[in-house]
């Protein structure tokens, strides 16, 4: 990309590879963009969910999970579209080694409606759960402190704050898209990453 040329809306290296790294707090979007993303690019989506969690909600350790994203990355050499976080138990190479940085970063008032939605279907078992045998129950969901609800309400400006911290790095700064307000900035951006892919080649 020459000096003074715009920034495309996803960046690719010098053989048109990308690697997408999605992140954002719980509900912000991020699996949907991981999808729309992956049909687009014709690239696997890997939410780190379900790297992360086994069946009946069982944590990986660090030393498991780390691995199961390096081999999964290591498996995709045309490019990847990885969602989530997972920062603190060791998920941060993933950043590293993205070329993009998608940081989703809506208003609470307007994700947390779809969490909820989506909490509901998913205990009607009418959704598939994050992790497969990952099932939501309604001790859980309403009475604990395990509840996604509860970390969604407690963890969207700690989150928010931690991503700030993160973008004083300006390696990471240059590679990433920070998509925030109550839709439009997303709708503008997902339409010229659409007509960047269907109407130009893939460049960096």
């Amino acid at each position: 990309m020459s000096q003074g040329e715009a920034r495309p809306p996803l960046l690719a290296d010098a053989d048109g590879v990308y690697r997408v790294h999605i992140i954002g707090n719980s509900g912000s979007g991020k699996s949907t963009l991981g999808r729309d993303l992956s049909s687009l690019l014709e690239l696997p989506h890997i939410p780190l969910d379900s790297l992360f969690w086994k069946p009946g909600w069982t944590r990986s350790t660090t030393e498991e999970f780390t691995q199961r994203i390096r081999e999964t990355l290591d498996s995709s050499p045309r490019g990847w579209i990885v969602d989530g976080n997972f920062t603190g138990m060791g998920a941060g190479f993933v950043t590293g080694e993205a070329n993009n940085v998608i940081w989703l970063d809506p208003p609470l008032l307007l994700y947390f409606p779809r969490v909820m939605w989506r909490t509901f279907l998913r205990l009607l078992r009418l959704r598939e759960p994050c992790s497969p045998g990952c099932l939501e129950r309604p001790g859980v969901v309403f009475f604990s402190k395990d509840s996604i609800l509860w970390w969604c309400l407690t963890n969207h400006f700690r989150f928010k704050s931690k991503t700030q911290a993160l973008m004083s790095d300006p390696s990471i700064v240059r590679k990433t898209v920070h998509l925030g307000g109550w839709g439009l900035e997303y709708r503008r951006w997902w339409s010229s990453v659409v007509y960047m892919v269907k109407g130009h080649p893939k460049s960096t």
